[in-house]
């Protein structure tokens, strides 16, 4: 049975700073693929892997000035976020990160928001009750 995580109850933790007004977080895992192939024949007989890389984004009402700071200098930071679903929860934690890039919007009859995009060296998921996902 899958939890559902409720954004009012979670949270977003940079460098053990709480991240006011936090509107989402998403990220992904990309890994170097490759496919072999047999001499005279279409069809796959093998693949390997490379590199891995973590890809993530937080969006944030407004601005943040913490993520503002960690984007002009160029340091290396960790971000936690907090899952929270009732009494449990999941802790997603993103190690040695770097500001990618910084984007700003905002629309008519809205408010301005910004996204910030980071790098990680890897992402590492645990329950509460202390297990690795």
């Amino acid at each position: 049975m899958s939890t559902v995580f409720t954004a009012n109850s979670s949270g977003v933790l940079v460098d053990n700073t709480s991240i006011a007004g936090v509107q989402s977080i998403d990220y992904r895992q990309e890994r170097e693929q490759a496919e072999v192939h047999g001499l005279g024949s279409d069809e796959r007989l093998a693949v390997y892997y490379g590199a891995r890389r973590v890809v993530g984004r937080v969006r944030v009402a407004s601005t943040s000035p913490e993520l503002d700071a960690l984007s002009a200098s160029g340091a290396a930071f960790q971000i936690v976020a907090n899952l929270r679903h009732g009494e449990g929860g999941r802790s997603v934690a993103f190690d040695e990160c770097h500001m990618r890039n910084k984007e700003f919007r905002m629309a008519s009859g809205g408010h301005g928001e910004t996204i910030y995009e980071f790098t990680a060296v890897r992402v590492r998921e645990e329950d509460a009750g202390g297990a690795e996902a």
